[in-house]
C-alpha cells in the first residue's frame, strides 16, 4: 500500500504531478491540495527555514494552463470518487479543505498568475466539491501590488478566497536575517492593504530559535505595534512553529520555540486586537 500521507510531509510529488500534490495541513485540518506554480524552485526570497532542496533565485517559469486543468480536475475526481483518501489519508482527516496555490516558490511570480485562478475557479465549477472548500494563496506579498496578481486576487474573493500573508518580522533587519530580503517596511504595509481590501487576509508567522534563541523582545514588540496597526484590516493571525527540517544552510542553527513561549506570544497577538491560531 502507498505510503500514508502526514504532517511532517508535504512532498510536492506524492500525487506524481506537475503541478499539483496533496497534503495533510496543520493549519487546514484536512486534506489541502497544492497548487506548486514554482516546478523550478525558484522564488524570489530565500527563507532560511525553507523546506525547498535546491532552491534559487528567481521567478516561476510559464505555467502550461492546460495541464494544470487537466491535473486538477483529474486529481479532485480520485479524491472524491477513487481509493486515495482511504489509502493515503489517516482516518478523521479525509475530507478536503483548501486548495491551496502554493509550492516550491513564490506563486504570484507567475505572469499569468489571473488565469491560474480562473482556471482553478473553472475546475471547482465543474467538480463535486463542497460549497465551503477555500481557496488559499500562500504568499510572501512581495508581488500583489502588481497588475496580474491584483487580478488574480479579486478572482480569488468571488470563489471564498483566503490569503495568507508571510509575516515573520516587522524590521528590515529581521527580514534581512530570516527571509533574505530588503523589503521596507512601508512595502510590506501597501501590500498588505491592497492584499486585505480585495480577499480576505491571515498574516502567517513562523516563529523559531536561532542559534538558541527566540525573537529578541525588540523583534516582538516591533511586531506587535505593526499588527495591532492593522487589526481592523486583517482577518488575524497564523502563528507556526517548525515543523519539518529546514533544507538550507542555516538549518542546523534552527530549533522550535517552547509551546510555552508560542502560546505566550499568541497572548500578546490577542491583547493587540488580533485574532490567533496557534499550529505548534
Amino acid at each position: 500500500m502507498p505510503q500514508s500521507l502526514n504532517t511532517h510531509e508535504h512532498s510536492r510529488s506524492s500525487a506524481g504531478l506537475t503541478y499539483v500534490y496533496p497534503v495533510v495541513s496543520r493549519r487546514s485540518g484536512g486534506v489541502s491540495i497544492g497548487i506548486n506554480l514554482n516546478p523550478n524552485n525558484a522564488c524570489n526570497w530565500r527563507c532560511i527555514y525553507c523546506q525547498v532542496p535546491d532552491l534559487k533565485l528567481g521567478s516561476a517559469p510559464e505555467i502550461d494552463l492546460e495541464l494544470l486543468e487537466n491535473e486538477l480536475t483529474g486529481f479532485l475526481h480520485e479524491l472524491l470518487h477513487g481509493s486515495f483518501m482511504s489509502e493515503r489519508v489517516p482516518e478523521g482527516l479525509r475530507r478536503i479543505n483548501d486548495i491551496a496555490i502554493s509550492g516550491n516558490g513564490e506563486p504570484t511570480s507567475a505572469s499569468d498568475f489571473d488565469s491560474v485562478v480562473e482556471v482553478i475557479g473553472e475546475v471547482i465549477d465543474e467538480s463535486e466539491l463542497p460549497l465551503d472548500v477555500k481557496l488559499v494563496l500562500i504568499t510572501n506579498g512581495s508581488l500583489v501590488h502588481k497588475p496580474h496578481v491584483r487580478e488574480g486576487l479579486k478572482k480569488m474573493a468571488s470563489r471564498n478566497g483566503e490569503i495568507w500573508f508571510k509575516f515573520d518580522s516587522a524590521t528590515v533587519e529581521g527580514r534581512s536575517r530570516l527571509n533574505d530580503t530588503s523589503i521596507s517596511n512601508e512595502r510590506v504595509r501597501e501590500n498588505l492593504g491592497i492584499a486585505a481590501s480585495l480577499c480576505p487576509t491571515w498574516l502567517q508567522t513562523c516563529m523559531f530559535q536561532l542559534d538558541g534563541n527566540p525573537p529578541s523582545r525588540s523583534e516582538r514588540e516591533a511586531y506587535i505595534e505593526f499588527v495591532s496597526s492593522m487589526a481592523k484590516e486583517v482577518q488575524g493571525v497564523l502563528l507556526y512553529g517548525l515543523a519539518r527540517k529546514p533544507l538550507q544552510p542555516e538549518a542546523e542553527r534552527l530549533s522550535p520555540v517552547s509551546k510555552e513561549w508560542m502560546d505566550a506570544f499568541g497572548e500578546e497577538i490577542k491583547m493587540a486586537g488580533l485574532p490567533v491560531k496557534i499550529f505548534f
